[in-house]
């Protein structure tokens, strides 16, 4: 029945794209250059697309086949999506090899890779990245239930004294006392990019992803605000067990949609009246489990019905719940003036912005350089769409919320000398 499924989905006539985006783990540098073949799980030796890398570590934009898009619109149909084998190398990088990039009909896949260095150009090592079947596909533990507000139990208070977006979310890829499972540093942002994709489908109603985003966020920061593992004596934030927490799978692709979305939204999460924690907002299919939170699979009927965000969540979670913003984010040089910056601005945010580009071009030379005098004029503009345009980012020339801590996001990657370790 699967071999018979798969070759549907080969002849279908719907497709989605991807573009593959290659960077260095050292230093956050495009990989220039750099071979990349795009294969069929089902047919791995023979290659459907062979690309190579810009200046920027990205590929051209390629059309595949995928499946009928009615298949992720009800539980229990054939595999919504096709999974397919992508090879990358480079001269003086590990070969990477990624199998089972997930291609949704219509939506816009984005595959990131990160190549290690090696000191040897030929070197034959290779790391190999299976990403398994979505979580509304394949098998999957139920989720433990847990209460939705976290005390301390011997002194009944939280940890943290205020809600911090954190930049980095360490990820233990297992069950918590599997001490074989890796840990993962992973940007926050990236980390929510991640679950997402992992949990809900890119071709759902926009509200209902963005529904299930701040869901995603809030239970993420509960486990930040209250040091959920690091209390029990763990060295990481969360896990990628369904059981305990959510799916984070290490180096799978993301869709442009939810990426958008997130990058709008990251800093928001789910309050209740007179709680200072963000809320422990548990959720589940709806279908194969249920739980007291948020369905799911119910959520996208919602959203199917015209509900909006705020009316999903209250729909499962009560009328008292509400979106909240945190008062910091960590790894920011300077926060969101609180405006846009565009053409005829002026001022320190502008002068700001210019130079964190113009350090991010010396990586990124695709992106020109830009005289840092605090006046937004039409080669700043010009500067910040080459931006956007390579970060995923609606090319409009203006620095609004997602593209200011975006662009702090990435000044900080390039400019730091180490990654955590």
């Amino acid at each position: 029945m699967t071999d018979l499924i798969h070759a549907a989905q080969t002849d279908s006539p719907y497709s989605g794209t991807l573009q593959i985006n290659v960077t260095s783990s050292v230093g956050f540098v495009p990989v220039t250059g750099a071979r990349v073949t795009i294969s069929s799980s089902d047919t791995p030796g023979t290659a459907i697309e062979e690309l190579t890398t810009d200046e920027s570590g990205q590929t051209d934009t390629v059309t595949l086949p995928a499946p009928n898009p009615e298949y992720s619109q009800e539980p229990d149909q054939p595999r919504p999506y096709t999974d397919y084998n992508i090879l990358v190398s480079a001269p003086g990088y590990e070969t990477v090899s990624v199998v089972g990039s997930e291609i949704l009909p219509n939506e816009e896949s984005i595959q990131s890779v990160s190549m290690n260095p090696t000191e040897i150009a030929e070197d034959v090592s290779r790391e190999v990245i299976n990403i398994p079947d979505h979580t509304l596909y394949g098998d999957y533990p139920a989720k433990i239930p847990e209460e939705e507000i976290k005390t301390d139990p011997e002194s009944g208070e939280i940890i943290l004294s205020r809600v911090v977006i954190p930049e980095y979310i360490i990820v233990h890829d297992g069950n918590p006392d599997d001490s074989s499972a890796p840990n993962y540093y992973v940007r926050y942002r990236d980390y929510i990019k991640n679950v997402a994709s992992s949990e809900i489908y890119a071709t759902w109603p926009e509200s209902t992803i963005y529904a299930n985003i701040l869901v995603i966020q809030s239970f993420t920061l509960n486990r930040v605000y209250t040091e959920w593992y690091r209390s029990k004596g763990y060295p990481f934030t969360i896990t990628s067990s369904t059981a305990y927490d959510q799916k984070f799978i290490y180096g799978r692709n993301t869709y442009s949609n939810i990426d958008r979305l997130v990058d709008s939204v990251f800093a928001n999460y789910l309050s209740r009246p007179g709680v200072r924690q963000p809320i422990f907002t548990s959720y589940c299919d709806g279908q194969r489990v249920t739980c007291q939170g948020l369905s799911q699979w119910g959520s996208k009927y919602l959203g199917d019905q015209g509900y909006s965000a705020i009316e999903i969540i209250r729909y499962y979670y009560g009328s008292d719940m509400f979106i909240n913003t945190a008062s910091a984010i960590s790894g920011v040089p300077s926060s969101w003036p609180g405006y846009n910056l565009s053409v005829g601005s002026s001022g320190d945010k502008v002068r700001q912005i210019q130079e964190q580009l113009n350090r991010i071009a010396r990586n990124y030379p695709a992106i020109p350089t830009v005289s840092a005098d605090g006046i937004f004029g039409s080669r700043t503009a010009e500067t910040v769409r080459a931006f956007q345009q390579i970060f995923n980012l609606p090319a409009t020339g203006i620095v609004d919320y997602p593209t200011w801590y975006k662009i702090s996001n990435v000044y900080v990657a390039v400019s730091r000398i180490s990654e955590p370790g």
